[in-house]
């Protein structure tokens, strides 16, 4: 567990253990952030493909995703995963910041960039000294574009990405070397 420069956030790394916090915090956050974008057919398909105990499961067993649970004062406030992909053809470590959400609110309050940079220190130790970057998929119409961007990442290119159903994401691809 490491405390962040404010002594109000603790961010740890989650277990199994916690798939049901993850959830729990997912049905708030995840809805609350796609509640404008996605069709309530397409916002319940994507909470049962990505949040369902099984895919949770997976995601932190055979694929490899790492998650933290952020808390203040004892209360989740959100949660980060990331995935490394492994080394690129142009010699550095890639890893997918697959999830970064924070509870309405605790919106205001620095902990999506506390999170974030918690993140970046965990894939500059993971890459152990090798160049590495992180990218990331944002839905196109979702206002964290403009949180990214602050971050330093880049728009590297964008893509209509089927998912199942007949759903697509329609995702801008962002990145920064770290």
């Amino acid at each position: 567990m490491s405390h962040s420069q404010e002594t109000d956030l603790l961010i740890r790394r989650a277990t199994m253990d916690d798939i049901p916090l993850i959830r729990s915090l997912a049905d708030v956050v995840f809805r609350h952030t796609y509640r404008e974008i996605l069709s309530p057919a397409q916002m319940e398909y994507m909470m049962d493909w990505m949040y369902s105990e099984a895919s949770l499961q997976r995601q932190m067993g055979q694929d490899g995703h790492v998650y933290f649970l952020g808390e203040v004062q004892g209360r989740l406030c959100g949660y980060v995963s990331v995935q490394p992909l492994g080394l690129q053809e142009d010699g550095s470590f890639l890893f997918e910041l697959q999830k970064i959400y924070v509870l309405p609110d605790f919106h205001g309050r620095q902990i999506g960039r506390r999170m974030y940079d918690h993140i970046c220190d965990f894939v500059r130790r993971a890459a152990n000294g090798w160049p590495c970057r992180i990218e990331l998929h944002v839905n196109r119409y979702n206002s964290s574009v403009n949180f990214y961007k602050h971050l330093g990442l880049e728009i590297l290119r964008e893509g209509d990405f089927p998912i199942g159903h007949g759903y697509y994401m329609n995702d801008y691809i962002m990145g920064i070397s770290l």
